[in-house]
């Protein structure tokens, strides 16, 4: 979206309606309200949260594969017996099943959007009050403070230092100062100051406004599980059209057959080429993935953001509300160059009363010195990352005027001051220390902090999370690099990582001593684990640093000074206590604030990726030995060996039974790239041996049986090498074994030797080894088949070994 398009959202009037005018101070009646609400200026566009009931229905239902299965289930109803219709009946369950997870999963996403839906304030009849979104009408005198994001297009009513960062919009990196009368866009958020604005655009007449929200609110995470799956949908659609024509020509023309034999059989080889389960299963896993977080009050935004947190392998984290809890405590005020303790106390309290919006450092000093009253405010300067200081000035309670500075002594003081000496050994304790500064040009000059002079030491403890250092342990248990980025002092930060037992925490950087070179960057980066200082810019490009060299990036933070990090990562996580710009912009927010949920989250996004990478190749090799058997059977100008319920049984007992419980196993290991390549290089050479040693199976038995019935003991024989073959590429997959996974195996091979050995078993399912040798023959097969699938994945495995 371009520059000057959103320009124009901000700017243009309506023309079938003028502008309305600027809100009172008070903003709205409720009288003036209800007139908007009836005239429908409401901001009734819906919150994107997740598919409709329809969408679900549609995409469950309405694909290629259902409508080609559709098809020949049809035609088998009509020329066969209902056994071999059954895999109509299985994709019905299939289908239904994907849909009920889904909108589980729905309403998981629903309700947890509702709980960490923005509520912007409002002020209506002079009083300011929370609302949600939907409410606020066109008119409403909207207030904005740090970490607020505007979630309409409006005017700017009321500015103090108001700063807004548009760069999620404009691409432009640098804060815009707005004054009143300036537009403000939808989508973009306050890095400093406050004030409010008046909606001027509201509602579906704001479309244009609402894009931009939208583009700044939702990036599509990169899926390389669905698109892989998607290129190989497409390469098996190319491979069945010829294949099956081959195969219909053959058993309806060339064969001179029984003409529902024959179809039934040409059936039957279509059938199996599709690997209609898998999209189902990959649904499924993602819908149960949603549900499962859901349940730990984990607000998953973007679905694929699941899969790609099973392929992080460093987490970037911000150390206040992540490793440490958002408040804090003023442990000791120490004054400076002989300052009388009780004034610096009053200035303290002055500070911390002309901020109506206080962070949590300013917020502790609010707390341990609420008088405040008193001094009259004349000038502010709103806390900013980038700065690291806030400021204010005042006439004291005698009508003399003071300027005063609070922030990080390390950017107030000049490097070789004496009083960076005391401040390091705090820091060296993990203790946060603020400089409180008097300043000797007004708080608007250019470098307001030139020449302060430093007047107390404010000491600050923060609490840490209980559950932060496990939490760090399982990142290092699991090869996923952690860095800690944080706008502190570095000495501090690395203290406090320290007490969390972080390796690497010893040796925290100063980030304003990392070079600017990306490459250069990257590599400072990847040797250190602890950094402080880090302006929010840096934080990007850090982000962008590590993600040159490969790296799959995730980034937690709750601060507005988070925003462009957790934009650019491949994953952003935000705290449900984070600011709204922060919420807006993650894949995923932990609602209950809690640090220890991400492991979790990782897990699972590992279950997920990892299991349909192990049921995906089951799938494909189905595919590829449904392919190659009907190669086989055009080029050799023979029968197909199997009916649809012989193919029906063979994969519901080595596929569909056992991928889902594979699918949805626990699964620790960290998600490989090229999804295609790692799927493909097993199931391709498994399909072979498996169709190799079928065919040859079948071709002994034709010579082997004669007469009436030699038809169905061959295709018995053929189904028992083929079973024995796919049940070890089975038990290939359910490596490494478990007490599960191998009563899993098991039972299938018990469900199999049932259908063998009870008679309407038998008579259903068309299966009756006949004799003794070639069942035998059928066996010895199967185990040099067996072997060869052996010694093939060990020679794949050791060649692409990652």
């Amino acid at each position: 979206m371009t520059q000057r398009a959103l320009d124009s959202f901000g700017e243009q009037p309506d023309p079938l309606r003028p502008p309305p005018p600027p809100a009172p101070p008070g903003g709205l009646s409720t009288s003036e309200v209800a007139e908007r609400v009836a005239r429908g200026e409401i901001n009734d566009v819906p919150v994107r949260s997740s598919r409709s009931v329809t969408e679900i229905i549609r995409a469950n239902v309405l694909t290629r594969f259902n409508l080609i299965i559709g098809v020949l289930w049809a035609i088998m109803l009509f020329v066969a017996p209902i056994q071999d219709s059954l895999f109509g009946f299985v994709i019905v369950a299939n289908t239904g099943i994907g849909i009920v997870q889904e909108w589980r999963a729905k309403k998981t996403l629903d309700s947890l959007a509702v709980i960490g839906e923005a509520k912007p304030t409002v002020r209506r009849d002079g009083v300011s009050a929370e609302v949600s979104v939907s409410e606020i009408v066109l008119g409403d005198l909207i207030e904005l403070g740090p970490g607020d994001k505007a979630v309409v297009d409006g005017t700017v009513s009321e500015a103090d230092n108001l700063e807004i960062d548009e760069s999620l919009l404009t691409g432009e990196a640098d804060p815009v100062v707005k004054r009143p009368g300036d537009p403000v866009m939808s989508g973009s958020f306050v890095v400093a100051g406050g004030g409010a604005f008046t909606a001027t655009k509201v509602g579906r007449e704001a479309y244009a406004a609402q894009l931009a929200e939208e583009a700044s609110r939702f990036t599509l995470v990169q899926s390389e599980l669905r698109s892989g799956i998607s290129t190989i949908l497409k390469y098996v659609t190319w491979m069945m059209v010829p294949t099956a024509i081959g195969l219909i020509i053959s058993q309806l023309v060339v064969k001179d057959n029984n003409f529902k034999d024959s179809v039934a059989r040409t059936v039957g080889g279509i059938v199996p080429m599709i690997p209609e389960g898998l999209v189902l299963l990959t649904s499924v896993a993602f819908a149960i993935g949603v549900i499962r977080l859901g349940r730990k009050q984990c607000l998953v935004q973007e679905l694929p953001a699941i899969e790609g947190l099973a392929r992080v392998d460093v987490v970037c984290l911000d150390k206040t509300g992540t490793l440490t809890e958002g408040g804090m405590d003023v442990t000791e005020v120490r004054p400076l160059n002989g300052s009388d303790e009780g004034y610096v106390r009053r200035v303290l309290g002055a500070l911390g009363a002309s901020d109506p919006r206080p962070n949590a450092s300013l917020q502790a000093i609010i707390d341990a010195h609420p008088d405040g009253e008193g001094w009259t405010v004349t000038q502010t300067l709103p806390f900013s990352s980038a700065r690291k200081y806030s400021g204010a000035a005042f006439t004291e309670g005698d009508g003399r005027s003071s300027a005063w500075l609070l922030g990080a002594p390390d950017v107030l003081l000049a490097s070789d001051h004496p009083a960076l000496a005391e401040t390091g050994q705090l820091n060296e304790q993990g203790l946060r220390v603020l400089l409180l500064a008097r300043a000797r040009d007004a708080l608007d000059a250019p470098d307001a902090a030139s020449g302060a002079e430093p007047t107390a030491l404010v000491v600050l403890e923060q609490r840490l999370r209980p559950d932060a250092g496990e939490t760090l342990a399982y990142f290092g248990d699991q090869n996923v690099a952690a860095k800690v980025i944080s706008g502190d002092n570095a000495v501090s930060v690395g203290a406090v990582a320290q007490k969390l037992g972080m390796p690497g925490a010893e040796h925290a950087l100063d980030a304003r001593r990392l070079p600017s070179d990306r490459d250069d960057m990257a590599s400072q980066i990847e040797r250190n684990a602890v950094f402080g200082r880090v302006t929010p810019q840096q934080k990007r490009d850090m982000v962008a640093a590590l993600q040159s060299r490969g790296h799959t990036v995730a980034m937690t933070g709750d601060g507005v000074n988070d925003v462009l990090a957790l934009k650019d990562a491949d994953i952003g996580v935000s705290m449900g206590s984070g600011s709204e710009a922060t919420r807006a912009v993650a894949q995923i927010v932990l609602l209950d604030n809690s640090f220890a949920t991400l492991p979790s989250v990782v897990a699972e996004g590992r279950r997920v990726i990892g299991n349909i990478t192990r049921v995906a190749t089951l799938f494909l090799t189905k595919t590829v030995y449904s392919v190659l058997l009907a190669i086989l059977v055009v080029c050799f100008q023979v029968e197909y060996p199997f009916l649809p319920r012989h193919l029906t049984l063979l994969s519901t007992l080595t596929i569909g039974v056992p991928a889902f419980f594979l699918a949805l196993a626990p699964n620790k290991e960290r998600a490989q790239p090229h999804f295609v390549r790692r799927v493909m290089r097993y199931a391709i050479p498994s399909g072979v041996i498996a169709a190799a040693a079928t065919f040859t199976t079948y071709l002994v038995a034709r010579h082997h049986y004669a007469g009436t019935g030699a038809l169905d003991a061959e295709t018995s024989a053929a189904t028992l090498t083929l079973f024995l073959v796919s049940m070890w590429v089975l038990a290939i997959i359910a490596r490494p074994y478990t007490w599960w996974r191998i009563a899993l195996v098991a039972a299938m091979g018990l469900c199999f030797l049932v259908v063998l050995a009870v008679p309407w078993l038998q008579d259903f399912f068309a299966l009756k080894l006949v004799g003794s040798v070639m069942p035998w023959a059928a066996v010895g097969i199967a185990v040099v088949a067996a072997a060869v699938l052996e010694l093939t994945w060990r020679a794949v495995g050791r060649r692409f070994r990652s």
